[in-house]
């Protein structure tokens, strides 16, 4: 206990705090308790003892407790926030995975058309003419995948880049021919991007900025979170994996419209197995936004008794058999 007197104008100021009066709770949580001050003042001017308590609230936590219009103001942004989730939810083709999407069929192709016009201004003195053989192989297998895809009502367009460099393919397709051998390794190519076009992955992931905005502020409010540290976070926990995962799916659904289309979807094993030796210094899978080759090849293999079963739906082995029966009687005609 200790006083003090203070001469101030007319009157006496007499001050009593208690050491007892000041409970400061140990920190068990990220958040920091209420902190309460209490004070006695006596000898007012005007009156006589007055009682004053002052609060001071620093976390959510606080807030909460204290105040019953952030109680209800967050129950009901919450609850707009999921209606908001639910009502955008949406199946993606073949995979029938649940996700959410807000961006628009017109948005969406816009986007695209960006993304178009970006790789012909990187790439267009690479480009090789339509009569070119490799660009005549390209189209042919894509003639072959897109009335599987479900894709009809699109233009599609082929540009094969003479880049030795590029071991990428594009949604719109590109290039690895020497990865790919053999018209079934390309239609595994081929099929993957195409993929990505049927799940709409582009509009997926615009559509996830909203949720890593929303936790970008949710670690800065909460846990004080620098904006590097957040993105660093969201980028390892959340768009690197969303990422994977949709490379994934596109294998999935590639593997599968390559079956329907009669390719020999065995093919694909031996696709990422050639990509894993053309790989130099990849980086460990958790650091990639791409499954690793050899993880592919896992997948691939445990999908591979429905694609056969795919592939045999079509009445394959009729349409091969008519087509090697021609290709050998155009051989023998003599020009």
């Amino acid at each position: 206990m200790f006083a003090s007197q203070l001469a101030a104008g007319k009157g006496v100021v007499t001050q009593v705090v208690s050491r007892n009066m000041i409970r400061l709770k140990p920190l068990r949580s990220p958040f920091v308790y209420l902190q309460k001050r209490t004070a006695y003042r006596t000898g007012y001017p005007g009156g006589g003892p007055r009682y004053s308590r002052f609060h001071r609230v620093n976390n959510l936590k606080a807030q909460w407790t204290q105040s019953p219009a952030i109680r209800y103001g967050t129950i009901c942004l919450v609850g707009c926030g999921v209606y908001f989730y639910t009502s955008n939810l949406e199946e993606v083709p073949v995979s029938g995975r649940r996700r959410f999407n807000v961006v628009s069929p017109e948005m969406e192709k816009e986007f695209a058309k960006q993304m178009y016009q970006q790789v012909l201004r990187q790439f267009g003195d690479k480009v090789l003419p339509t009569y070119h053989p490799d660009s005549r192989l390209v189209q042919r297998v894509l003639n072959r995948l897109i009335p599987a895809s479900g894709l009809n009502d699109l233009k599609w367009e082929v540009h094969v880049i003479d880049d030795p460099k590029q071991i990428n393919a594009f949604v719109i397709p590109g290039g690895i021919l020497p990865i790919c051998e053999t018209e079934d390794g390309l239609a595994v190519v081929l099929g993957h991007e195409i993929a990505h076009n049927v799940a709409h992955h582009a509009a997926e992931r615009l559509s996830q900025v909203v949720w890593v905005y929303i936790g970008m502020w949710g670690l800065a409010y909460l846990f004080g979170a620098p904006d590097f540290l957040s993105q660093i976070l969201i980028d390892f926990g959340f768009t690197r994996p969303g990422s994977r995962g949709q490379e994934s799916e596109a294998d999935y659904i590639g593997l599968m419209m390559m079956a329907q289309s009669c390719y020999d979807p065995e093919a694909a094993v031996g696709v990422w197995k050639r990509m894993e030796k053309a790989e130099q210094f990849a980086p460990p899978q958790w650091l990639s936004t791409h499954p690793s080759s050899q993880n592919r090849v896992t997948k691939i293999q445990e999908w591979l008794p429905e694609a056969e079963n795919k592939r045999a739906e079509s009445d394959c082995g009729g349409i091969l058999d008519y087509a090697q029966d021609f290709r050998q009687a155009y051989h023998q005609v003599v020009w």
